[in-house]
């Protein structure tokens, strides 16, 4: 189980970007992936309606590709975790998965082990967990564990200039020196 960037604009650590969007989730997809096949088996995508903030800045519309008319017709966290988690529900019964954190008492002799797998901690570690503390929601409890790929990476060696060559301090999208600052 894939996921990419629940949080677009501030998506780092060292990043500090304009509050009304350093924390918001403005997108939340995911993938099951076959990795005996390299198929893709089902998909989830939403759209999180920013709700302190609903407009996008100039720069958060750059940096991410999102639309404000892609914001304007999502949905918020809420409704948004739960239609992810009766995806879960659906594709665990269709397909035989389970997670880690599914009881035993839920598994079967054929069930097969599902992970979410993220590229680094951010996404379920830090947006999600704050956001949904900040609102008052219970995160569920399927996305306290995941695979940090990039730390997988790191174990062998890889470093943040493997995969970009362009380090995040020469980043030239416009307004960024005006909105975000790098922090070391």
């Amino acid at each position: 189980m894939a996921t990419k960037r629940l949080a677009r604009c501030g998506a780092g650590a060292r990043w500090r970007c304009p509050v009304a969007e350093a924390v918001s989730g403005l997108e939340f997809p995911a993938v099951l992936l076959n990795t005996s096949t390299g198929a893709i088996e089902s998909e989830f995508h939403m759209y999180v309606q920013p709700q302190e903030h609903p407009i996008l800045s100039e720069f958060c519309k750059e940096l991410t590709g999102i639309t404000q008319n892609q914001v304007d017709q999502g949905v918020p966290l809420n409704i948004c975790l739960s239609q992810f988690m009766k995806w879960i529900q659906k594709i665990q019964k269709e397909k035989k998965i389970m997670f880690s954190t599914d009881s035993q008492s839920n598994s079967t002799s054929e069930a097969k082990a599902c992970a979410f797998v993220t590229w680094t901690d951010w996404d379920l570690g830090v947006c999600l967990h704050y956001e949904c503390r900040r609102k008052q929601l219970r995160k569920p409890d399927i996305l306290n564990s995941w695979i940090d790929l990039k730390a997988t990476y790191r174990v062998r060696g890889w470093t943040d200039k493997h995969f970009y060559p362009h380090s995040p301090q020469r980043l030239t999208a416009p307004g960024l020196t005006r909105q975000c600052s790098v922090s070391q």
